[in-house]
């Protein structure tokens, strides 16, 4: 997919436009104790890129995620986003940044309308008459306007999941990262979700950051791909030069072969 030619974002609701943000990971390392978790990581996602980070469970891609975010610290190495240091608090001041949980993340005892209205309200950000606008139209974008009086135990999954996207929306973000978006849905949903991606990207600009173990979604949205295994990143390139990597780690991860005969689940480190 090509990248997007405009290098500003639009803001969903007003359509005013901002400078679209960049996101580099300088030589990244976090241990927790003696675990090395990430090791020496390095790349760079450019303003209305989207970026898709694969790899196994384990690898080490939430911790990378929340290293962005700034919610924890490097144990060296930085995160630039937008040329500011993730882990300065004025950063996420000056940048709008929004994170789509796995699992959503919704508060079961509160509406859709009111898990959307929440951080407006928390925050004081807009009168009231206001926010229902910004909420409304978030789930319009999403195709849920109907879902608004709804409890999220009254979604399926792949609404839950839409409605965490409309969430983020409310946060007028410049940079939205999604953590495992296509986890837990059928194949028909999960399409639905990669297409939601893709086109906010492309109607908004929004610099996007996909963790992810969906190897439909990378190769058919992302514009750039990176493999972490073991907390290196050991592939970082565009979909069509993973398609051809001739790597036999690479291969293994994107075509695992079902041997019965010899198990892998035997090899596995207890």
């Amino acid at each position: 997919m090509p990248s997007p030619s405009s290098s500003a974002t639009r803001n969903p609701f007003t359509e005013a436009e901002t400078p679209a943000v960049g996101v580099a990971l300088e030589h990244l390392v976090k241990d927790f104790g003696s675990h090395k978790v990430l090791k020496d990581v390095s790349f760079a996602v450019s303003p209305g890129e989207i970026f898709v980070l694969m790899g196994p469970s384990g690898s080490g891609k939430s911790v990378l995620l929340k290293q962005i975010v700034g919610l924890e610290a490097p144990t060296s190495g930085r995160v630039l986003v937008d040329g500011r240091d993730a882990i300065d608090p004025a950063t996420r001041e000056q940048v709008r940044m929004a994170l789509v949980f796995q699992s959503g993340a919704l508060f079961n005892s509160l509406s859709v309308y009111d898990n959307l209205a929440l951080y407006p309200r928390e925050h004081r950000v807009a009168s009231e008459a206001a926010i229902r606008e910004k909420v409304m139209r978030a789930l319009q974008i999403i195709s849920l306007e109907d879902t608004a009086d709804k409890f999220p135990s009254e979604l399926s999954g792949g609404m839950k999941k839409r409605v965490a996207i409309a969430r983020a929306l409310v946060m007028e973000p410049q940079l939205m990262l999604y953590d495992e978006p296509t986890s837990e849905l059928d194949p028909v949903t999960s399409a639905s979700i990669s297409e939601i991606i893709a086109t906010l990207r492309e109607e908004y600009h929004v610099t996007t950051i996909v963790v992810s173990h969906d190897r439909d979604l990378a190769l058919n949205i992302a514009d750039c791909i990176g493999l972490l295994i073991g907390g290196e990143l050991i592939f970082n390139g565009t979909p069509a030069e993973l398609r051809a990597s001739k790597d036999p780690v690479i291969t293994d991860f994107l075509n695992p072969k079902i041997d019965l005969k010899n198990p892998r689940f035997k090899k596995l480190a207890t």
